[in-house]
Protein backbone atom coordinates (compact mmCIF):
# COMPACT_ATOMS: atom_id res chain seq x y z
CA UNK A 1 0.00 0.00 0.00
CA UNK A 2 2.75 2.43 0.94
CA UNK A 3 4.62 1.58 -2.23
CA UNK A 4 1.53 2.27 -4.32
CA UNK A 5 1.00 5.64 -2.62
CA UNK A 6 4.64 6.54 -3.16
CA UNK A 7 4.39 5.68 -6.85
CA UNK A 8 1.19 7.71 -7.15
CA UNK A 9 2.86 10.68 -5.47
CA UNK A 10 5.88 10.42 -7.74
CA UNK A 11 3.59 10.36 -10.79
CA UNK A 12 1.53 13.35 -9.65
CA UNK A 13 4.54 15.49 -8.88
CA UNK A 14 6.69 14.59 -11.87
CA UNK A 15 8.52 17.53 -13.41
CA UNK A 16 6.94 17.41 -16.84
CA UNK A 17 3.45 18.03 -15.44
CA UNK A 18 4.18 21.19 -13.49
CA UNK A 19 7.14 22.80 -15.21
CA UNK A 20 8.25 23.67 -18.75
CA UNK A 21 10.51 21.15 -20.51
CA UNK A 22 13.99 21.00 -19.01
CA UNK A 23 12.95 22.49 -15.67
CA UNK A 24 11.74 20.84 -12.47
CA UNK A 25 11.76 20.62 -8.70
CA UNK A 26 15.57 20.47 -8.65
CA UNK A 27 15.61 24.09 -9.78
CA UNK A 28 13.79 25.12 -6.57
CA UNK A 29 16.41 23.86 -4.13
CA UNK A 30 17.95 26.54 -1.89
CA UNK A 31 21.38 27.61 -3.05
CA UNK A 32 23.78 30.56 -2.99
CA UNK A 33 21.79 32.24 -0.21
CA UNK A 34 18.59 32.14 -2.23
CA UNK A 35 15.50 30.60 -0.62
CA UNK A 36 12.62 29.16 -2.64
CA UNK A 37 9.04 28.21 -1.74
CA UNK A 38 8.58 24.63 -0.49
CA UNK A 39 5.49 22.48 -0.12
CA UNK A 40 6.18 21.75 3.55
CA UNK A 41 5.87 25.47 4.29
CA UNK A 42 2.11 25.18 3.79
CA UNK A 43 1.65 23.19 7.01
CA UNK A 44 1.98 26.46 8.93
CA UNK A 45 -1.35 27.71 7.53
CA UNK A 46 -3.32 25.38 9.83
CA UNK A 47 -2.05 26.81 13.14
CA UNK A 48 -2.44 30.27 11.58
CA UNK A 49 -6.07 29.41 10.77
CA UNK A 50 -6.65 28.31 14.38
CA UNK A 51 -5.11 31.57 15.59
CA UNK A 52 -7.45 33.49 13.30
CA UNK A 53 -10.45 31.65 14.76
CA UNK A 54 -9.37 32.54 18.31
CA UNK A 55 -8.57 36.15 17.43
CA UNK A 56 -11.91 36.43 15.64
CA UNK A 57 -13.86 35.30 18.70
CA UNK A 58 -12.05 37.84 20.88
CA UNK A 59 -12.42 40.59 18.28
CA UNK A 60 -16.15 40.03 17.70
CA UNK A 61 -16.89 39.98 21.44
CA UNK A 62 -14.92 43.13 22.21
CA UNK A 63 -14.08 45.50 19.36
CA UNK A 64 -17.03 44.60 17.09
CA UNK A 65 -19.57 44.78 19.91
CA UNK A 66 -18.26 48.16 21.04
CA UNK A 67 -18.34 49.46 17.47
CA UNK A 68 -21.90 48.15 17.02
CA UNK A 69 -22.92 50.04 20.14
CA UNK A 70 -21.16 53.18 18.91
CA UNK A 71 -22.99 53.00 15.56
CA UNK A 72 -26.25 52.15 17.36
CA UNK A 73 -26.94 48.88 15.61
CA UNK A 74 -30.43 47.85 16.69
CA UNK A 75 -32.46 44.68 16.39
CA UNK A 76 -35.84 44.60 14.69
CA UNK A 77 -38.55 43.28 17.02
CA UNK A 78 -39.64 39.76 16.13
CA UNK A 79 -42.92 38.10 16.96
CA UNK A 80 -42.18 34.81 18.71
CA UNK A 81 -44.10 31.67 17.92
CA UNK A 82 -46.53 30.61 20.66
CA UNK A 83 -45.50 27.41 22.52
CA UNK A 84 -46.93 24.37 20.74
CA UNK A 85 -45.51 20.92 21.46
CA UNK A 86 -46.87 19.30 18.29
CA UNK A 87 -45.60 21.97 15.90
CA UNK A 88 -42.28 22.29 17.75
CA UNK A 89 -41.68 18.54 17.47
CA UNK A 90 -42.34 18.62 13.73
CA UNK A 91 -40.16 21.71 13.30
CA UNK A 92 -37.18 20.14 15.09
CA UNK A 93 -37.46 16.56 13.85
CA UNK A 94 -39.14 16.66 10.44
CA UNK A 95 -38.94 19.92 8.49
CA UNK A 96 -38.88 23.67 8.97
CA UNK A 97 -40.82 24.05 5.73
CA UNK A 98 -43.82 21.70 5.89
CA UNK A 99 -45.61 20.78 2.69
CA UNK A 100 -49.26 21.61 2.15
CA UNK A 101 -50.32 18.07 3.00
CA UNK A 102 -48.22 18.19 6.19
CA UNK A 103 -49.79 21.50 7.16
CA UNK A 104 -53.25 20.02 6.80
CA UNK A 105 -52.25 17.05 8.94
CA UNK A 106 -50.74 19.35 11.58
CA UNK A 107 -53.96 21.35 11.76
CA UNK A 108 -55.76 18.21 12.91
CA UNK A 109 -53.08 17.33 15.47
CA UNK A 110 -52.67 20.82 16.91
CA UNK A 111 -56.27 22.06 16.69
CA UNK A 112 -55.07 25.11 14.73
CA UNK A 113 -56.21 26.49 11.41
CA UNK A 114 -54.09 26.24 8.28
CA UNK A 115 -53.34 29.95 8.52
CA UNK A 116 -52.26 29.63 12.15
CA UNK A 117 -49.95 26.71 11.38
CA UNK A 118 -48.34 28.55 8.48
CA UNK A 119 -47.89 31.67 10.64
CA UNK A 120 -46.41 29.61 13.47
CA UNK A 121 -43.77 28.04 11.21
CA UNK A 122 -42.94 31.40 9.69
CA UNK A 123 -42.44 32.98 13.09
CA UNK A 124 -40.52 29.96 14.36
CA UNK A 125 -38.10 30.17 11.41
CA UNK A 126 -37.65 33.87 12.03
CA UNK A 127 -36.60 33.15 15.61
CA UNK A 128 -33.57 31.29 14.27
CA UNK A 129 -32.55 33.99 11.84
CA UNK A 130 -29.20 35.58 12.73
CA UNK A 131 -29.42 38.89 14.54
CA UNK A 132 -28.25 42.21 13.19
CA UNK A 133 -25.51 42.23 15.81
CA UNK A 134 -24.20 38.85 14.62
CA UNK A 135 -24.14 39.98 11.00
CA UNK A 136 -22.46 43.25 11.98
CA UNK A 137 -19.79 41.40 13.96
CA UNK A 138 -18.98 39.12 11.03
CA UNK A 139 -18.80 42.03 8.60
CA UNK A 140 -16.61 43.99 11.03
CA UNK A 141 -14.16 41.11 11.32
CA UNK A 142 -13.88 40.61 7.57
CA UNK A 143 -13.61 44.36 6.98
CA UNK A 144 -10.70 44.58 9.41
CA UNK A 145 -8.83 41.67 7.84
CA UNK A 146 -9.39 42.67 4.21
CA UNK A 147 -8.35 46.27 4.88
CA UNK A 148 -5.16 45.28 6.71
CA UNK A 149 -4.40 42.59 4.10
CA UNK A 150 -4.81 45.10 1.26
CA UNK A 151 -2.56 47.64 2.96
CA UNK A 152 0.06 44.97 3.73
CA UNK A 153 -0.11 43.55 0.21
CA UNK A 154 0.21 46.97 -1.35
CA UNK A 155 3.20 47.73 0.86
CA UNK A 156 4.85 44.44 -0.14
CA UNK A 157 4.33 44.99 -3.88
CA UNK A 158 4.51 48.72 -4.45
CA UNK A 159 8.29 48.70 -5.01
CA UNK A 160 8.40 45.48 -7.08
CA UNK A 161 8.94 45.68 -10.86
CA UNK A 162 6.18 43.13 -11.61
CA UNK A 163 3.66 45.45 -9.96
CA UNK A 164 4.09 47.79 -12.94
CA UNK A 165 5.24 45.41 -15.69
CA UNK A 166 3.23 42.17 -15.68
CA UNK A 167 5.76 40.34 -17.83
CA UNK A 168 8.24 40.60 -14.97
CA UNK A 169 6.16 37.89 -13.24
CA UNK A 170 7.95 35.34 -15.45
CA UNK A 171 11.43 36.86 -15.50
CA UNK A 172 13.66 33.96 -14.39
CA UNK A 173 10.81 31.49 -13.78
CA UNK A 174 10.84 29.08 -12.01
CA UNK A 175 13.92 30.16 -10.04
CA UNK A 176 12.22 33.14 -8.40
CA UNK A 177 13.73 33.75 -4.92
CA UNK A 178 11.26 33.92 -2.05
CA UNK A 179 11.08 37.20 -0.15
CA UNK A 180 10.02 37.34 3.54
CA UNK A 181 7.13 39.68 2.69
CA UNK A 182 5.87 37.19 0.10
CA UNK A 183 6.10 34.33 2.59
CA UNK A 184 3.97 36.05 5.23
CA UNK A 185 1.53 37.47 2.70
CA UNK A 186 0.86 33.94 1.42
CA UNK A 187 0.66 32.25 4.79
CA UNK A 188 -1.67 34.84 6.31
CA UNK A 189 -4.00 34.88 3.30
CA UNK A 190 -4.15 31.08 3.17
CA UNK A 191 -4.66 30.83 6.92
CA UNK A 192 -7.54 33.30 6.72
CA UNK A 193 -9.34 31.42 3.94
CA UNK A 194 -8.86 28.13 5.78
CA UNK A 195 -10.42 29.75 8.87
CA UNK A 196 -13.40 30.82 6.75
CA UNK A 197 -13.96 27.19 5.76
CA UNK A 198 -13.70 26.11 9.40
CA UNK A 199 -16.30 28.66 10.48
CA UNK A 200 -18.72 28.26 7.57
CA UNK A 201 -21.10 26.12 9.66
CA UNK A 202 -21.59 28.83 12.28
CA UNK A 203 -21.49 31.91 10.05
CA UNK A 204 -24.61 33.51 8.59
CA UNK A 205 -25.73 31.35 5.69
CA UNK A 206 -26.30 33.65 2.75
CA UNK A 207 -28.09 32.98 -0.49
CA UNK A 208 -24.87 32.56 -2.48
CA UNK A 209 -23.56 30.05 0.07
CA UNK A 210 -22.56 27.47 -2.56
CA UNK A 211 -20.78 30.06 -4.69
CA UNK A 212 -18.88 31.27 -1.63
CA UNK A 213 -17.72 27.73 -0.85
CA UNK A 214 -16.57 27.26 -4.45
CA UNK A 215 -14.79 30.61 -4.25
CA UNK A 216 -12.98 29.74 -1.01
CA UNK A 217 -11.91 26.30 -2.27
CA UNK A 218 -10.77 27.65 -5.65
CA UNK A 219 -8.87 30.46 -3.92
CA UNK A 220 -7.13 28.05 -1.53
CA UNK A 221 -6.20 25.72 -4.40
CA UNK A 222 -5.00 28.60 -6.54
CA UNK A 223 -2.86 30.18 -3.83
CA UNK A 224 -1.46 26.81 -2.68
CA UNK A 225 -0.66 25.70 -6.22
CA UNK A 226 1.00 29.01 -7.08
CA UNK A 227 3.15 28.55 -3.98
CA UNK A 228 4.14 24.97 -4.83
CA UNK A 229 5.27 25.72 -8.38
CA UNK A 230 6.67 29.17 -7.54
CA UNK A 231 4.08 31.30 -9.31
CA UNK A 232 4.61 33.62 -6.35
CA UNK A 233 4.66 36.89 -8.21
CA UNK A 234 1.42 36.17 -10.03
CA UNK A 235 -0.14 34.90 -6.82
CA UNK A 236 0.60 38.06 -4.84
CA UNK A 237 -0.88 40.24 -7.57
CA UNK A 238 -4.04 38.10 -7.70
CA UNK A 239 -4.47 38.29 -3.91
CA UNK A 240 -4.00 42.08 -3.96
CA UNK A 241 -6.65 42.46 -6.67
CA UNK A 242 -9.13 40.46 -4.58
CA UNK A 243 -8.42 42.39 -1.39
CA UNK A 244 -8.83 45.75 -3.14
CA UNK A 245 -12.65 45.76 -3.06
CA UNK A 246 -13.69 43.31 -0.35
CA UNK A 247 -13.13 45.68 2.58
CA UNK A 248 -15.40 48.26 0.89
CA UNK A 249 -18.20 45.70 0.63
CA UNK A 250 -17.89 44.74 4.30
CA UNK A 251 -17.89 48.38 5.40
CA UNK A 252 -21.05 48.99 3.34
CA UNK A 253 -22.69 46.07 5.14
CA UNK A 254 -21.68 47.47 8.51
CA UNK A 255 -23.28 50.84 7.79
CA UNK A 256 -26.35 49.11 6.36
CA UNK A 257 -26.83 47.14 9.59
CA UNK A 258 -26.36 50.36 11.55
CA UNK A 259 -29.06 52.12 9.50
CA UNK A 260 -26.69 54.62 7.88
CA UNK A 261 -28.31 54.11 4.50
CA UNK A 262 -26.88 57.06 2.58
CA UNK A 263 -23.36 56.25 3.77
CA UNK A 264 -23.94 52.64 2.81
CA UNK A 265 -25.14 53.68 -0.65
CA UNK A 266 -22.09 55.84 -1.32
CA UNK A 267 -19.68 53.15 -0.16
CA UNK A 268 -21.49 50.56 -2.24
CA UNK A 269 -21.15 52.71 -5.35
CA UNK A 270 -17.41 52.98 -4.65
CA UNK A 271 -17.24 49.22 -4.03
CA UNK A 272 -19.04 48.46 -7.32
CA UNK A 273 -16.64 50.68 -9.26
CA UNK A 274 -13.54 49.14 -7.64
CA UNK A 275 -14.93 45.60 -8.03
CA UNK A 276 -15.62 46.02 -11.74
CA UNK A 277 -12.26 47.73 -12.32
CA UNK A 278 -10.19 45.12 -10.47
CA UNK A 279 -12.15 41.89 -11.14
CA UNK A 280 -13.46 42.52 -14.67
CA UNK A 281 -10.70 44.70 -16.11
CA UNK A 282 -7.35 44.40 -14.31
CA UNK A 283 -7.59 40.69 -13.47
CA UNK A 284 -8.70 39.30 -16.86
CA UNK A 285 -7.09 41.79 -19.26
CA UNK A 286 -3.81 42.35 -17.42
CA UNK A 287 -3.01 39.52 -15.03
CA UNK A 288 -4.79 36.55 -16.66
CA UNK A 289 -3.74 37.78 -20.09
CA UNK A 290 -0.13 37.74 -18.91
CA UNK A 291 -0.42 34.29 -17.28
CA UNK A 292 -2.15 32.86 -20.38
CA UNK A 293 -0.43 34.54 -23.33
CA UNK A 294 3.07 35.61 -22.29
CA UNK A 295 4.37 32.23 -20.96
CA UNK A 296 3.62 30.64 -24.35
CA UNK A 297 6.18 32.98 -25.88
CA UNK A 298 8.82 31.53 -23.53
CA UNK A 299 7.86 27.86 -23.06
CA UNK A 300 5.72 25.22 -24.76
CA UNK A 301 2.41 24.65 -22.91
CA UNK A 302 2.39 22.13 -20.06
CA UNK A 303 -0.21 20.75 -17.63
CA UNK A 304 0.63 23.14 -14.80
CA UNK A 305 0.07 26.07 -17.16
CA UNK A 306 -3.46 24.84 -17.98
CA UNK A 307 -4.23 23.94 -14.37
CA UNK A 308 -3.26 27.37 -13.02
CA UNK A 309 -5.19 29.25 -15.68
CA UNK A 310 -8.15 26.90 -15.26
CA UNK A 311 -8.44 27.88 -11.60
CA UNK A 312 -8.24 31.52 -12.61
CA UNK A 313 -11.03 30.91 -15.10
CA UNK A 314 -13.24 29.47 -12.32
CA UNK A 315 -12.64 32.57 -10.21
CA UNK A 316 -13.35 34.81 -13.17
CA UNK A 317 -16.68 33.07 -13.79
CA UNK A 318 -17.64 33.73 -10.16
CA UNK A 319 -16.64 37.38 -10.58
CA UNK A 320 -18.91 37.69 -13.62
CA UNK A 321 -21.75 36.07 -11.65
CA UNK A 322 -21.29 38.50 -8.76
CA UNK A 323 -20.84 41.48 -11.09
CA UNK A 324 -24.28 40.73 -12.54
CA UNK A 325 -25.81 40.85 -9.06
CA UNK A 326 -23.93 44.03 -8.25
CA UNK A 327 -25.19 45.73 -11.41
CA UNK A 328 -28.73 44.79 -10.39
CA UNK A 329 -28.12 46.86 -7.29
CA UNK A 330 -27.85 49.99 -9.45
CA UNK A 331 -31.63 49.82 -9.92
CA UNK A 332 -32.07 50.30 -6.18
CA UNK A 333 -30.38 53.69 -6.37
CA UNK A 334 -33.28 55.15 -8.32
CA UNK A 335 -35.25 57.90 -6.53
CA UNK A 336 -37.32 56.46 -3.73
CA UNK A 337 -35.02 53.51 -3.09
CA UNK A 338 -32.96 54.31 -0.03
CA UNK A 339 -32.20 50.80 1.26
CA UNK A 340 -29.18 48.98 -0.08
CA UNK A 341 -28.58 45.31 0.54
CA UNK A 342 -25.70 43.24 -0.69
CA UNK A 343 -27.27 41.13 -3.44
CA UNK A 344 -24.00 39.23 -3.73
CA UNK A 345 -24.12 37.65 -0.31
CA UNK A 346 -25.96 39.63 2.34
CA UNK A 347 -29.46 38.15 2.14
CA UNK A 348 -30.03 34.96 4.08
CA UNK A 349 -32.05 32.05 2.78
CA UNK A 350 -34.82 32.68 5.32
CA UNK A 351 -35.19 36.38 4.73
CA UNK A 352 -38.41 35.91 2.77
CA UNK A 353 -40.00 34.67 5.98
CA UNK A 354 -39.40 38.00 7.67
CA UNK A 355 -40.81 39.82 4.64
CA UNK A 356 -43.94 37.66 4.77
CA UNK A 357 -44.31 38.38 8.48
CA UNK A 358 -43.93 42.12 7.90
CA UNK A 359 -46.47 41.91 5.09
CA UNK A 360 -48.88 40.11 7.39
CA UNK A 361 -48.54 42.81 10.02
CA UNK A 362 -49.10 45.53 7.43
CA UNK A 363 -52.18 43.79 6.10
CA UNK A 364 -53.71 43.55 9.56
CA UNK A 365 -52.76 47.01 10.80
CA UNK A 366 -55.99 49.02 10.69
CA UNK A 367 -56.84 52.44 12.01
CA UNK A 368 -60.02 53.45 13.77
CA UNK A 369 -61.36 54.94 10.51
CA UNK A 370 -60.94 51.70 8.59
CA UNK A 371 -57.72 52.55 6.84
CA UNK A 372 -54.61 50.37 6.47
CA UNK A 373 -51.01 51.20 5.64
CA UNK A 374 -49.76 49.42 2.54
CA UNK A 375 -46.20 48.36 1.75
CA UNK A 376 -45.37 51.66 0.03
CA UNK A 377 -46.38 53.77 2.99
CA UNK A 378 -49.60 55.03 1.36
CA UNK A 379 -52.93 55.13 3.14
CA UNK A 380 -55.44 52.77 1.59
CA UNK A 381 -59.16 52.62 2.31
CA UNK A 382 -60.29 49.21 3.57
CA UNK A 383 -63.84 48.77 2.33
CA UNK A 384 -64.55 45.03 2.35
CA UNK A 385 -62.69 43.66 -0.69
CA UNK A 386 -62.37 47.01 -2.43
CA UNK A 387 -59.27 49.15 -1.81
CA UNK A 388 -58.91 52.64 -3.21
CA UNK A 389 -55.75 54.73 -2.81
CA UNK A 390 -56.22 58.01 -0.93
CA UNK A 391 -54.69 61.00 -2.62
Amino acid sequence: MLTWLRELSDWIWQDRLWFPAGLGWANLKDRDGQVFAKGRDLWVIFPIAVCFLIIRQIFERTVAVQLASLLRVREKPRVRAAPNTTLESYFCNASKFPSQSSVEELTKQSACSVRQVQRWFRRRRNQERPSQIKKFREACWRFTFYLLAFIAGLGALIDKPWFYDMEEMWNGFPTLPLLPSQYWYYMIELGFYISLLFSVATDVKRKDFKEQIVHHVATILLISFSWLVNYIRAGTLIMLVHDASDYLLESAKMFNYAGWRKTCNYIFILFAAVFILTRLVILPFWIIHTTWVYPLTLYPPFFGFYFFNGLLFVLQCLHIFWAGLILRMAIKFLPGNDIVEDERSDREETESDEEDDDHEKRETKKTKNGFVLNGNGHTVLNNNHHHSKME
